[in-house]
């Protein structure tokens, strides 16, 4: 992308949240961490002047996008608007959804294009398979890969995250999403830019269940400094 002298324009990342979706869970941490998020990604906190991030890297302006609703048509219909809106520009989304109830969090590096066997919210399958043999090449997946990665440089993005997040926490990096709501907003956003042979600058966030005000607290942290080692790792 060149030098860092020649960025002027402000990078957008935009973030999306699911909407509750379990009786016994009425709030989605996923939704209330990315409500929180600042406009704007705050000025560099980082005590270490070697991890600090350069002085004339570009503002950083978050968009936050939800509830989503946990519903495959809503997702399958959402997904473009949030990357072919003209009416602004995206450089980077994060997905956040709900995990389990242990003490990780996860950055996702693949989606699955099948396998989707669970009812959504509104107790709908997807039911790709039939549409696939109905409608054939015309299938909105039709010749897209069974898995897509994302773009982005995760082992990096990784490590610049670790290094930027409190010891005690457990971060890592996962290779299956779930096959539920959480994998196919993923999969959805890889397919779209895959298709337009566009990069895939996108990644999935899992988050605990937890929805007290201090998990919600280290979650926000944790996704800032996420959107934060993604430019860093983007610009370098």
């Amino acid at each position: 992308m060149g030098s860092l002298d020649t960025f002027k324009d402000e990078l957008t990342v935009l973030v999306t949240g699911f909407a509750p979706f379990k009786e016994q869970y009425p709030m989605n941490p996923a939704w209330e961490i990315t409500a929180s998020l600042p406009d704007y990604l705050p000025p560099d906190r980082a005590k270490d002047p070697a991890r600090q991030m350069p002085s004339n890297t570009p503002a950083v302006r978050i968009l936050k996008q939800g509830p989503v609703r946990v519903n495959y048509e809503v997702v399958r219909d959402l997904v473009p608007k949030l990357w072919d809106n003209p009416e602004r520009k995206v450089d980077y989304i994060i997905h956040i959804g709900m995990a389990g109830p242990q003490q990780v969090y996860s950055l996702e590096r693949r989606g699955h294009r099948d396998g989707y066997d669970k009812l959504d919210v509104d107790g709908q399958l997807l039911g790709d398979e039939q549409r696939r043999r109905l409608e054939g090449d015309s299938w909105i997946w039709n010749d897209v890969p069974e898995e897509l990665l994302t773009d982005l440089d995760i082992e990096k993005i990784y490590k610049r995250w670790v290094e930027r997040s409190p010891d005690n926490i457990h971060l890592r990096i996962s290779e299956d999403a779930g096959h539920y709501l959480c994998d196919f907003i993923y999969f959805s956003s890889l397919a779209h830019l895959w298709k337009q042979q566009r990069p895939r600058k996108v990644i999935f966030f899992h988050v605990p269940l937890h929805p007290d005000p201090e998990s919600l607290s280290r979650g926000k942290e944790l996704a800032l400094q996420l959107v934060r080692s993604i430019v860093e790792t983007g610009l370098n």
